[in-house]
C-alpha cells in the first residue's frame, strides 16, 4: 500500500525500517513503503494543505516552534503530534483524540493506550508525552474556538 491517507481510524504512525512505516488503526495495522513524515505531508496535501502550511498554522495558533502538533484535517478534528522532530527518522505520530490514557514506564518510556485498548510504548518520558498531549489538545481547542467565533 502506498500513499496512505490518515483518517478518523488512524491511531499512530511509526517508523518501521528502510523507509517503511507501521500504521495502527482502530481495527487493523499496515506496513507501507513511506516514511512517517511523508505520510503526514501527503495526508495534509490530500486534505488541502501541506505539512509546512499546517506547521505554520500551528505556530500561529499555539505560539510554539518545535515538535508542533499538526491539524491533518480540521473538519473532523484529526490532530497528530510528533514524538521527535518531524524530520527525524524515528519520529512517531500519534492521534491525540484517540488516546485513552498514558502512564510512566521504566527507562524513560511511556505507555500510551488508545480508545480501542491497543497500547504502544513510546521512547519518551512521561513529562514529554504529557507536554505534547497538552499542546495538541490546546491546538485542537483553540481551532474549535476560532471556528465558533465566526
Amino acid at each position: 500500500m502506498n500513499n496512505y491517507e490518515i483518517n478518523e481510524g488512524t491511531l499512530a504512525i511509526m517508523y518501521e525500517d528502510r523507509g517503511k512505516s507501521k500504521i495502527l488503526e482502530d481495527d487493523k495495522n499496515y506496513i507501507i513503503n513511506q516514511k512517517p513524515y511523508n505520510i503526514i505531508d501527503h495526508s495534509c496535501k490530500y486534505f488541502g494543505s501541506s505539512y509546512e502550511g499546517r506547521k505554520q498554522g500551528s505556530k500561529n495558533i499555539i505560539g510554539a516552534n518545535y515538535k508542533l502538533p499538526i491539524i491533518v484535517e480540521d473538519g473532523r478534528n484529526i490532530v497528530f503530534f510528533p514524538t521527535l522532530s518531524a524530520e527525524d527518522e524515528d519520529c512517531m505520530w500519534i492521534a491525540v483524540n484517540k488516546i485513552k490514557k498514558y502512564e510512566e514506564c521504566e527507562f524513560n518510556t511511556t505507555k500510551i493506550t488508545f480508545l480501542n485498548n491497543t497500547s504502544i510504548i513510546v521512547p519518551l518520558s512521561y513529562r514529554s508525552i504529557q507536554n505534547q498531549i497538552f499542546r495538541a489538545t490546546r491546538l485542537s481547542y483553540l481551532l474549535k474556538e476560532r471556528k465558533n467565533d465566526k
